[in-house]
């Protein structure tokens, strides 16, 4: 499991990039939709006209409130099909400004990483949002491809953790939390944006810590515990993508992974703002 969650890590950037990089936000906005529309839309628009309702129960830890006023209206400003070339237009753009396209194992780790993407295709059952891009049809374009396969990993794998919180009965403002309370993330960037008042962080904090889950804004020995179990089963949930490469060559992305998530990270194109 910790091979096959090393090569999703390290590959990772290459599909995550696409939430920060400016190309993305120049082409939403082309379309009518600034702000945190562009960002629902685009990554919705594999449902077709996606309703709130579906943002808030696939996205899982914003702000239903948040969710409900940013997507209000944003298939009037532009066709989920409109919104989808945007996304892959600002991801080709992107990752070729970082030069993905020129990485010496490039043809490997794409064959690898497609390998892994169409097993996962395989078991699209209980995971809905993946399931919606795994329906879209595959780009031609080889850095297309690349972004293609490693977004769908990416759902996989959060559908998984999405079932793995709703089986602990860890709501999605409370995963928020106990994620802030291992220190791997600020506080304040993951309240702001999910969109969660003061108030109710401190309210729901306070509920964990009821629980035994917090210990001050840190998590408890049962928090840790709890942490652990499920990213362990979110991995165990996972696996089936990169089983289907077998040990040998899952160490080989792994191994390969790395300098194309440096190259996003250099390239600038995980900075917020």
């Amino acid at each position: 499991m910790k091979t096959a969650r090393a090569a999703w890590r390290r590959l990772e950037p290459v599909h995550a990039m696409i939430y920060f990089a400016p190309e993305a936000r120049r082409r939403y906005a082309d379309l009518g939709l600034s702000g945190r529309a562009g960002y629902f839309a685009s990554r919705s628009a594999a449902f077709g006209r996606a309703s709130a309702e579906l943002v808030i129960s696939t996205f899982y830890n914003f702000n239903p409130r948040f969710v409900r006023k940013a997507v209000d209206g944003v298939w009037d400003a532009a066709t989920p099909q409109q919104v989808l070339d945007a996304r892959y237009a600002a991801a080709s753009e992107a990752l070729r400004r970082a030069g993905i396209h020129e990485q010496p194992d490039f043809d490997e780790v794409l064959a690898l990483t497609t390998r892994a993407a169409e097993a996962a295709c395989e078991q699209a059952q209980g995971r809905p949002l993946f399931a919606a891009h795994a329906a879209l049809p595959w780009p031609e374009e080889p850095v297309l491809r690349l972004w293609h396969a490693q977004t769908l990993l990416r759902e996989f794998r959060g559908d998984g953790h999405v079932a793995c919180l709703l089986s602990e009965g860890i709501g999605g403002l409370e995963a928020l939390i106990l994620h802030a309370a291992t220190g791997e993330v600020p506080v304040d960037f993951l309240q702001a944006s999910r969109a969660w008042p003061a108030e109710e962080w401190a309210a729901t904090a306070e509920d964990l810590r009821t629980r035994g889950l917090l210990d001050g804004d840190s998590l408890s020995s049962e928090g840790v515990l709890l942490r652990r179990h499920i990213e362990d089963r979110t991995d165990r949930l996972a696996l089936p993508a990169y089983a289907a490469l077998g040990d040998a060559d899952c160490e080989r992305l792994a191994e390969l992974a790395s300098p194309f998530g440096h190259a996003v990270v250099e390239a600038g194109l995980l900075k917020l703002g």
